[in-house]
């Protein structure tokens, strides 16, 4: 019906069309107002894929560029911006807030940053595994440039390498 599929999860869901997409709202609305629900009339509207991005389940689906051969278009999926602040929140609110020894500090860490590469593996995620992997250096190396009581900022005691490989915490974007 519509030339339209239907991708849901729990009870969030985006319908996929070719041209029919407000007669596909139309016929939602009344399909949801018979089953005495509601649709959230803030999260719901019409996009054009070819020319907009919209964000679903943590994803940013839509239009997006090539940055390295001149901007070249194509239709893809990428962890959506606020899903990648989210994670960088939570990178930094556990390295602020948790004391104890640096195994187990590290140990949630590696479970958390693996976790969202678990779930956001699929579609374009060179840039958000790279973003996310900065974020995580600097944190860290503040971290551990507070622990160690380094009056300089850290860089050269704490390089790259220290802290992806000797202290062990899980790079993204492998180099």
């Amino acid at each position: 019906m519509f030339s339209a599929k239907l991708v849901n999860y729990a009870d969030v869901f985006v319908i996929l069309s070719k041209g029919n997409a407000q007669q596909a709202l139309t016929w939602t609305r009344t399909a949801m107002t018979r089953l005495k629900l509601e649709i959230n009339e803030t999260k719901t509207s019409i996009k054009n894929a070819r020319t907009e991005q919209f964000d679903f389940l943590g994803y940013r689906f839509g239009l997006h560029y090539v940055k390295r051969r001149g901007g070249k278009r194509y239709l893809g999926a990428s962890a959506s911006d606020k899903s990648v602040q989210r994670l960088k929140d939570k990178v930094g609110d556990l390295l602020k807030t948790q004391p104890g020894p640096w195994p187990e500090l590290r140990d949630k860490l590696n479970r958390t940053l693996s976790g969202w590469k678990n779930y956001f593996h699929y579609g374009s995620v060179r840039s958000s595994y790279q973003a996310i992997d900065h974020h995580v250096r600097t944190k860290v190396r503040n971290f551990l440039q507070r622990r160690h009581k380094d009056p300089s900022r850290g860089t050269h005691q704490f390089s790259h390498t220290v802290i992806f490989k000797e202290y062990g915490v899980f790079e993204m974007a492998k180099r």
